[in-house]
């Protein structure tokens, strides 16, 4: 110990700058927070070495103040961006020495487009283009540099209902600087079919570029089409895609967003197209979006005008770069006008309109510069990325907490400030949320390729993140964090890994890979982050259980069996994901990871309609209620006798909880427990058969902060305390059987915004009150085959957008009062019955077809010979698949439900 505490004290020795700055860099605060936490555990200190580590924790301290705003001082200092780099390898040399003595002493951004101005005339000019009476297939392409709204316009262009009504078939292909054509048409077949909610043909990962051509123009054949080729760059890529599609004298078009006016004019002028050229905002439009960013919609104040305009000048009219800007002053105090004053000072002289690329790179360094020092880590993290990757909210803020980047704070969980940080990032326009959750969180999000490309070279410059793919095989020696990307090939590790903390896989399915990813968990002892999603594993490598300090492990989508009972070395283990494995038993030695936080262990099966047994969960075994730290615990069964349903009632952290196979004679046992889970936001609840009774009678004071309630199992009675829950958000009824109305306990709920039955009402009749379900938006009426009727009261469900009724064979007519739903985008009906959708066809002179005739997008659908066969009411002929486009011979995974 005495020797690893003076290799301490020689590393902090080193020369440090005087300078005094604003902001702690991120390495040096986690260690400072690793030494903290270890002064507490006196316990554990040997004889002396308190004073020592004390010592240490000071010398951090004041090169915190030396690090801070250097970030923002090293693009214009050379000797400034040395010193920073030589103290954050420091404090990384500190911790590996830190964790070595541990072991040996112990075990594009898209702008919304509610923020756009100046969009509708561009909008409707290109719309003209893509339904003007040509029948001739035409490439409409769309020019601009990167952060002009290229893709922002063409995303509302494709969305347009007038576009959607005058073709069959859509799809949104990513192409990017570094595309594979034939993952490129991969991705178009697949949306193709998905659209028809058709399996797409057998072997498509595998197939040759030549095959899926092939495979495409066949589909394309008999259909009118809109394909989006997004972010082209090369004449190349569009030569290579363009082969695939059929021009048949239809009607269909080609949208294509490029940077390169070369590539844009080739592409149109060959196909007798067109040709957008996207102009910067004019001075009056740059200063609407700059308010509606900086000011939140709001007039700017008076004694900010001039500065703002400033500022504004020096945007160029481009989109992101006038949203970035927005974004950094939105944070700032507006009675300060010397802070002001400092940013216009920051951006410098105004730029040179002929450099409009400069511009926006010296733009967006300063809204990353502006960031406080916590979210810089944050969004430095984003590099793991794959170009044009769809971020998962809930992965990324585990990943966050693991990796250190996040501290707890007084009265709120770790996970909620990390969640605090990515809206912070949301806000400021650094990540672009692309799929909501029911309560309005980002579900799927993605930043933008010029924010990547700033990211990507500051976090290389840094050590902070490498990624390796098939043409980039060498990162530095010194990378905390290592992302593999694709076929990897026979790549040998020929780079020390030993100071690697993560590594993460995006994409790495070849078989070949193992070997690399074997070398690199060999060497890598400290790594806190494992990532494998994806990746060919039949078996966890033993390896991994030497990683001691491990804290967040995933296997997801990966065909591991077994979790052997060495898990128990992974004492540090906060996040275990099992989803979509063949796991389904944990050993008992799981009971040893006293710091498990998250453990999810089910799979999901894809059918036609869903079926009673669709999520396999995993044995529960007694004990568990020893996890103390659990926040989420999905899916466990419940054993007879085992006493695990008692042990749930322990964990008190808990926020989301789905327990399986439960039996009549549970309910009062798993009600006690429930009630004790105060801290319970989703909770998941399902019998054993479908005729067994879900006793929920014993739950008298259900936890409070409840959002998201499924229940699966015979109810005799709904409970009444279900019309208490004020926070819930969403709430499914599968196989419940209820034969009283139930929407007289939920109307109203004031944030209910998703409510679904399956089997779940066995009456005639259902009735929306006047004026209730406010703030419902998804409805879903599956296999009520009971009822007859639905009405809906005057100014009910008012923000209703999509409705989806399916199998309700006795159902006469559409609800009465449908025709009042204003907001009502998507009808569905899925196996409805012939006479019922006779009704709703104009051309069959449909009573009722009127009433619906204000939806955008109304669809009937049916299950024919192991696939879904989708026709627009309005488009019916249109609609029908070619014989040609593929054989229909198994089920696909895309269930018919919200």
């Amino acid at each position: 110990m005495g020797l690893f505490l003076f290799s301490l004290q020689k590393e902090m020795n080193r020369d440090t700058c005087e300078d005094q700055v604003e902001m702690a860099d991120c390495a040096v605060v986690f260690l400072l927070d690793k030494l903290t936490n270890l002064l507490a555990e006196e316990a554990i200190l040997l004889q002396g070495v308190k004073h020592d580590i004390q010592y240490i924790k000071d010398e951090l301290e004041r090169m915190i103040a030396f690090l801070g705003v250097a970030d923002a001082f090293e693009e214009g200092d050379a000797e400034v961006k040395v010193w920073v780099r030589q103290v954050r390898d420091v404090a990384n040399d500190i911790e590996d020495v830190l964790d070595e003595s541990m072991l040996l002493s112990g075990d594009a951004l898209l702008l919304e487009e509610a923020e756009l101005v100046g969009i509708e005339n561009p909008t409707q000019q290109l719309i003209g283009w893509l339904v003007e009476d040509d029948p001739r297939l035409k490439v409409v392409s769309v020019v601009g540099m990167g952060g002009s709204g290229k893709t922002t316009l063409v995303k509302k262009v494709y969305e347009d209902a007038a576009v959607k009504k005058n073709f069959n078939s859509l799809a949104w292909i990513t192409v990017s600087k570094s595309f594979k054509v034939e993952e490129v048409l991969k991705d178009m077949i697949q949306q193709l079919y998905d659209e028809v909610k058709q399996p797409a043909p057998e072997g498509l990962n595998t197939m040759s570029s030549n095959r899926l051509k092939t495979i495409a123009k066949v589909f394309l054949q008999s259909r009118t089409y809109v394909l989006v080729f997004d972010d082209v760059w090369t004449i190349h890529a569009w030569e290579a895609i363009r082969h695939a599609l059929p021009d048949v004298n239809n009607g269909s078009r080609v949208i294509l967003t490029t940077r390169l006016l070369d590539v844009a004019s080739f592409c149109s002028i060959e196909t007798n197209g067109y040709v957008y050229e996207v102009k910067p905002l004019s001075t009056e439009e740059s200063w609407i979006l700059f308010c509606q960013k900086a000011f939140h919609g709001y007039s700017c104040p008076s004694h900010l005008e001039s500065i703002s305009r400033n500022i504004l000048k020096k945007c160029g009219g481009l989109p992101l770069a006038v949203v970035a800007v927005g974004g950094v002053l939105a944070t700032k105090n507006r009675n300060n006008i010397r802070e002001w004053g400092m940013l216009n000072h920051s951006l410098g002289p105004e730029l040179d309109s002929n450099d409009k690329f400069e511009s926006m790179r010296i733009v967006l360094l300063l809204s990353f510069n502006d960031l406080p020092y916590y979210l810089k880590p944050c969004f430095l993290y984003l590099s793991i990325y794959p170009e044009d990757h769809l971020i998962e909210r809930n992965t990324l803020i585990y990943r966050w907490i693991t990796e250190g980047f996040v501290k707890q704070k007084e009265r709120r969980t770790v996970e909620d400030v990390a969640d605090s940080y990515l809206n912070e990032l949301i806000n400021r326009s650094l990540i672009h949320p692309v799929q909501y959750n029911d309560d309005g969180s980002m579900k799927l999000g993605r930043i933008h390729d010029l924010y990547r490309e700033l990211i990507l070279s500051k976090s290389r410059d840094d050590n902070f993140t490498a990624t390796v793919d098939e043409h980039n095989k060498l990162w530095p020696e010194k990378t905390r964090r290592l992302s593999m990307h694709g076929m990897l090939g026979n790549l040998q590790v020929k780079r020390s890994v030993t100071k690697l903390r993560s590594l993460l896989t995006f994409g790495v399915a070849d078989p070949q890979s193992l070997s690399c990813i074997s070398q690199v968990l060999g060497s890598s002892r400290m790594l806190r982050v494992l990532d494998l999603r994806g990746a060919p594993l039949n078996m966890i490598p033993e390896t991994v259980f030497q990683l001691f300090h491990l804290k967040y492990l995933s296997l997801r989508n990966t065909n591991v069996k077994v979790l052997p009972r060495s898990i128990r070395k992974l004492k540090q283990l906060e996040i275990l994901d099992l989803k979509q494995t063949y796991v389904t038993e944990l050993p008992v030695e799981i009971l040893k990871l006293q710091n498990l936080r998250h453990l999810l262990v089910y799979s999901h099966v894809s059918y036609s309609y869903l079926p009673y047994n669709c999520s396999p969960g995993f044995k529960a075994f007694r004990g568990i209620g020893a996890l103390r730290a659990l926040q989420k615990l999905v899916y466990i069964e419940a054993t007879p006798g085992s006493g695990i349903l008692r042990e749930v009632g322990m964990l008190g952290e808990l926020r989301r909880l789905c327990i399986l196979k439960l039996r009549k004679e549970d309910g009062r046992t798993v009600c006690s427990s429930i009630q004790k889970l105060r801290k319970l936001e989703s909770l998941n609840l399902k019998s054993v058969e479908e005729h067994e009774i879900l006793d929920l009678s014993y739950l008298s004071s259900p936890p409070p902060l409840l959002q998201r309630l499924y229940l699966t199992g015979h109810i005799v009675k709904l409970p009444a305390w279900i019309q208490d829950l004020n926070s819930l958000v969403k709430i499914y009824f599968r196989w419940t059987h209820l034969t009283e109305d139930p929407l007289k306990y939920l109307q109203d709920l004031p944030n209910l915004v998703h409510l679904e039955f399956l089997v779940g009402y066995t009456g005639k009749e259902l009735y929306f009150e006047q004026g209730k379900f406010q703030r419902l938006k998804l409805l879903n009426l599956d296999k009520l085959e009971g009822l007859s009727q639905v009405t809906i009261g005057e100014g009910a469900v008012p923000h209703l957008e999509k409705l989806v009724i399916q199998r309700c064979a006795l159902l006469e007519t559409v609800p009465t009062g449908i025709e009042y739903l204003l907001n009502l985008k998507v009808l569905e009906f899925f196996d409805m019955p012939d006479e019922f959708i006779m009704t709703l066809r104009p051309e069959k002179l449909g009573a009722d077809a009127w009433k619906v005739s204000h939806i955008r997008e109304v669809f009937y659908t049916y299950w024919r010979d192991g696939c879904w066969m989708v026709h627009s009411l309005k488009e019916k002929e249109k609609n029908q698949i070619s014989d040609q486009s593929g054989a229909v011979t198994r089920t696909y995974g895309r269930r018919n439900s919200l």
